[in-house]
């Protein structure tokens, strides 16, 4: 493999790789942002973690 081929590949590689991250990261902020947990009763002694439950 020629050094401007090898460059070439290495540069694709980093960029699939920091591509792959940022479409993770992209992710992850979308799940935590439309998930909503479920209210669970509470014990009797404590009060729940939310008002709106």
């Amino acid at each position: 493999m020629t050094a401007p081929a090898q460059r070439r590949l290495a540069i694709l590689g980093a960029l699939l790789l920091a591509g792959l991250f940022v479409a993770a990261n992209i992710h992850l902020l979308g799940v935590a942002l439309t998930s909503r947990s479920a209210c669970v009763p509470a014990a009797p002694d404590k009060p729940p973690a939310k008002r709106v439950c």
